[in-house]
C-alpha cells in the first residue's frame, strides 16, 4: 500500500532558522494527500502544493535561477531591466528576485488573465502591457511578440526567455523533482502536470526517469490547446486551436522548453472539469488553489481512476493559488455567464407547490362552450389564459388578451365557440422536468405548460408563475 507518513514535525529542519532574503524560502513545498475527492478510489493521489511558495506559485522556481543565468552570460547588466511575456506567475518570480537584485521589470500579458495578477504584479513595482489573446502566435501584438519589440527598443533591456531559456526546466531537475523523490520515499509511479513553458514537467520527468525509468509523466492539456494533438501526431500536421479560459498552460506552438519525448501520455481537459475540480479542491481539501491546479488534479483523478491500484501512486501538481482567480473561478456569476457552473436545478413540481390558493388544480374549457362564458370563467379564477380540454387531452388553448381584443372589435366574438378561436395547445411536460428548461419553453406564443404526474395532469404552470419562481429564488 503506496501510503506516505507525515513527517515528523519535532526534527523537520524546515524554517528552524532565519533566512537572509525570502528567495530562501522558495521550494520544499509540501506534499498533500488528496483523500475527499478521490473518494472510492483504490490509488492514493497527493498534491505537490507549490502554491506554498512565497509568490503563490510554482514560477517562483523559476524566477531567479533565470535572471542568473542572464547575469552569468553578460546580457544582464546592474540596473537593467528584465522583460517577460507572461500569463502572471512567471512575473511574480521574476519579480520577488528582481526587487532584491534591483533590477526594473515590464510584463507583456495576454487580456485573458485574471486582473488579480495585473494588480500583483503592479504592487511590485511591474509596468504591465495588455495585449490581445486572439491573435496567432506571429502576430506583432502577440504577447511574446510584444515582449521581443520592447527588448529590442528599451536600452539594457532582456528578455528573460521562459519559453526557451534552459534554465527554467533546469530549476526543476535541481530542486522539484529531488523534492519529489524524497517526499514520495521514492514509490513515486506517475507524476501528473500541466505545460504551459513545460519547464516544469520537463524537468521533473529528466529528474525522475533517472531515479527510474517506470516512472510515467502524464501531461493535462486544456481543450483548445495544440500540445495534446502535436504529441499524439509527432509533431506532424498543423493542428488548429480553439480559445480556453485555463490559466497558465497550453499553447499555439512547442515551447522549446518543452521535452515532448519525456512524456508517457495527454490527457486533455475542458474548462468547466478544470475550474469546478479547482473549487472542489478549496471546499472539500481546504486547498485554495486556480484553475490550471484543478485541470491536472482532474487528469490525476482520470489516471488514479484508471489504475485502481492501492501500490500505484500518483503525484499531482498544485501549481498556483485560487487567490489570483477570485474574479473568475471562485465567482459564481463569472462562471454562470460563462456556462461552467453546475447548479442544482429545481423540478417544476416546485413552482405548482408554490401556486396555493382556492384555484382549481386545473381550470379548464371544453372547446363547445362560448367566448362569453371562457372570459367570465377567467375573471371568475383570475387567471389569463386556459388550456382547452376535451377530456384529459388538450386540444387547445386561449388567451384573456386575445379573446378581449377580438369580442371589441367585433361583439359576435363573444356567442362564437372555443373551438372557433382556440390556438394551439400548450405543451404537457413531468413534473419531474427542471424549471429551467421548461422556462425556454414559455414564450409570448405559448404561455404555459400543463404539468403531469404518472401520466395524469396536475396543474398549469405559466410565464408569470415561473418568473416569480425564479425571482423568489
Amino acid at each position: 500500500m503506496a501510503t506516505l507518513q507525515p513527517p515528523d514535525t519535532h526534527t523537520h529542519e524546515r524554517h528552524r532558522r532565519p533566512y537572509d532574503t525570502v528567495l530562501d524560502t522558495i521550494g520544499w513545498t509540501p506534499m498533500i494527500r488528496l483523500a475527499r475527492v478521490t473518494r472510492g478510489m483504490r490509488t492514493p493521489v497527493y498534491g505537490k502544493a507549490d502554491f506554498f511558495n512565497p509568490g503563490g506559485s510554482v514560477k517562483d522556481r523559476i524566477g531567479l535561477p533565470m535572471i542568473e543565468a542572464l547575469e552569468r552570460s553578460g546580457h544582464l547588466k546592474p540596473g537593467g531591466t528584465i522583460v517577460e511575456a507572461t500569463s502572471g506567475n512567471t512575473g511574480v518570480g521574476l519579480a520577488l528576485a528582481a526587487a532584491i537584485k534591483g533590477y526594473k521589470c515590464i510584463f507583456t500579458m495576454p487580456d485573458k488573465m485574471s486582473q488579480e495578477k495585473v494588480r500583483l504584479l503592479k504592487a511590485f513595482g511591474a509596468e504591465v502591457i495588455i495585449t490581445p489573446t486572439a491573435v496567432p502566435p506571429d502576430h506583432p501584438q502577440n504577447y511574446v511578440q510584444w515582449a521581443k519589440r520592447i527588448v529590442r527598443e528599451t536600452p539594457g533591456a532582456v528578455l528573460a526567455g521562459q519559453f526557451e531559456n534552459p534554465a527554467n526546466p533546469a530549476a526543476h531537475v535541481a530542486t522539484t523533482g529531488p523534492e519529489l523523490w524524497e517526499q514520495t520515499e521514492g514509490r513515486i509511479t506517475h507524476f501528473v502536470a500541466g505545460a504551459g513553458t513545460g519547464g516544469t514537467i520537463s524537468g521533473v520527468a529528466r529528474y525522475l526517469k533517472q531515479k527510474n525509468p517506470n516512472i510515467k509523466i502524464i501531461a493535462a492539456d486544456p481543450a483548445g490547446s495544440v500540445l495534446a494533438e502535436l504529441w499524439r501526431t509527432h509533431g506532424e500536421g498543423h493542428p488548429t486551436g480553439a480559445p480556453y479560459k485555463i490559466e497558465g498552460v497550453g499553447q499555439d506552438c512547442v515551447p522549446q522548453t518543452l521535452d515532448m519525448s519525456v512524456i508517457d501520455e495527454f490527457i486533455t481537459v475542458g474548462d468547466k472539469d478544470a475550474f469546478n475540480m479547482a473549487r472542489r479542491l478549496t471546499r472539500e481539501e481546504g486547498l485554495f488553489v486556480g484553475g490550471s491546479a484543478g485541470m491536472i488534479a482532474h487528469a490525476a483523478l482520470t489516471v488514479a481512476r484508471r489504475l485502481d491500484d492501492p501500490d500505484a501512486l500518483v503525484v499531482t501538481f498544485l501549481c498556483d493559488t485560487g487567490e489570483r482567480y477570485l474574479s473568475k473561478v471562485f465567482n459564481d456569476e463569472w462562471m454562470q455567464e460563462n456556462q461552467l457552473l453546475d447548479t442544482p436545478s429545481t423540478a417544476l413540481e416546485a413552482v405548482l407547490g408554490r401556486k396555493g390558493g382556492a384555484t382549481p388544480v386545473v381550470v379548464s374549457i371544453g372547446p363547445g362552450a362560448s367566448v362569453r362564458q371562457a372570459l367570465g370563467l377567467m375573471a371568475l379564477h383570475d387567471v389569463s389564459q386556459l388550456p382547452v380540454m376535451e377530456g384529459t387531452v388538450c386540444v387547445g388553448s386561449i388567451a384573456e388578451s386575445q379573446l378581449t381584443t377580438r369580442s371589441l372589435a367585433d361583439a359576435k366574438v363573444l356567442d362564437r365557440s372555443v373551438a372557433d378561436v382556440m390556438d394551439a395547445p400548450f405543451p404537457v411536460v413531468d413534473a419531474e422536468q427542471p424549471v429551467e428548461q421548461v422556462a425556454k419553453l414559455l414564450s409570448k406564443a405559448n404561455r404555459a405548460v400543463l404539468v403531469k404526474k404518472a401520466g395524469v395532469v396536475q396543474g398549469i404552470v405559466t410565464r408569470f408563475d415561473v418568473l416569480e419562481f425564479l425571482m423568489g429564488k
